[in-house]
């Protein structure tokens, strides 16, 4: 029985309760839990009405997310479990119930069934998996399975990782590619994953043959190509010294508009067009602490300083899936590794 929800929940309608864990009853002394339980999201309450299979119960209507790694994921109903407990923020019980529905899921079909890698010449491993096509025994399945990162290749030979960008699956069929002698055009067959989104294309434009030498050229983009923008800065990063302690960096804020677009901002105040100093907020701290770029004490002068001001407010970021990161919360981060702002 949910009985323990906060009262204000009960009593209204589309009461937020922010973010949910739902766990097994804890198990005996010394053993550990068979199942870890799922993290749900921004959950709020939509309905409440009697039960009509106990009495002195409720059943109550929930909105939300669940936390999973990718949206392909499966979401697995433990065996043996007869009741659920739900705990808010801080282990705070919430109560218990009998039973969830509209959280458990089977694994998704892959959203895009198959890849193909056109013009590949393909080193030992591939070539092994290519040579067990057309076999049906267990281990040359095994042999065709494949599981490989993508790097981009530049005009000068330097290559650089595309953040999250993986080829994943079973190899299918090869056959000789019109785009030259001696290539391949490899066919396969995809894990349940989610693709990258298109517009990421775009990006690796910006960053082929060479890193860009514009600013701002990210400011078009929405919050989830910020981000893979501010991961090719990543990849493409450079191991120059740090600047000397006491240097001073402008940050222009015309476009800081959400978190993402922050850190593409810094980056490029630091590191100059395409830069990388973090991109999320584990990575700035490593950042701060220095061999990025700038050591600490130095100073930020922060242009256009109120359009971050009327966005970075508080809330709940769904993107992120927790609280939103306001720019009083990046404020006291700086001035706590020595960085003077100055905002104007």
């Amino acid at each position: 029985m949910l009985d323990r929800l906060p009262a204000e929940a009960l009593g209204t309608g589309r009461a937020w309760l922010g973010d949910i864990s739902l766990m097994a009853p804890p198990p005996p002394p010394d053993t550990p839990p068979f199942w870890w339980g799922e993290d749900l999201g921004d959950v709020v309450v939509l309905a409440q009405r009697s039960s009509i299979t106990m009495s002195e119960a409720v059943d109550i209507d929930l909105d939300g997310l669940v936390h999973v790694y990718d949206r392909t994921d499966a979401v697995v109903r433990p065996g043996d479990v007869k009741e659920f407990v739900l705990l808010g923020r801080d282990e705070v019980p919430y109560g218990t119930c009998r039973d969830v529905t509209g959280v458990f899921r089977e694994q998704a079909a892959p959203p895009v069934p198959q890849v193909r890698l056109l013009g590949c010449r393909p080193e030992a491993p591939l070539l092994t998996a290519l040579g067990a096509v057309g076999q049906s025994t267990k281990a040359a399945l095994r042999r065709r399975r494949v599981q490989a990162e993508v790097y981009m290749a530049a005009a000068d030979g330097s290559v650089g990782r595309v953040m999250g960008a993986v080829v994943s699956g079973t190899v299918d069929a090869g056959e000789p590619s019109r785009l030259g002698a001696g290539l391949l055009d490899v066919t396969v067959d995809s894990d349940p994953r989610e693709p990258l989104p298109l517009g990421i294309l775009g990006i690796l434009e910006h960053w082929y043959p060479r890193r860009p030498a514009e600013k701002n050229l990210w400011a078009g983009y929405d919050r989830e190509l910020r981000h893979h923008w501010a991961g090719m800065a990543l990849a493409r990063r450079s191991d120059a010294a740090d600047r000397p302690a006491g240097t001073t960096y402008n940050l222009d804020g015309r476009f800081v508009t959400d978190i993402e677009g922050f850190y593409c901002a810094i980056g490029e105040a630091i590191n100059g067009p395409g830069g990388y100093f973090g991109w999320n907020l584990d990575a700035l701290d490593d950042c701060l602490a220095g061999r990025f770029g700038a050591r600490a004490p130095f100073r930020l002068v922060w242009h256009d300083s109120a359009i971050a001001r009327e966005h970075l407010v508080a809330g709940y970021d769904r993107r992120r899936l927790g609280p939103a990161i306001t720019m009083e919360y990046l404020l006291d981060m700086l001035v706590a590794h020595h960085v003077e702002i100055d905002l104007r």
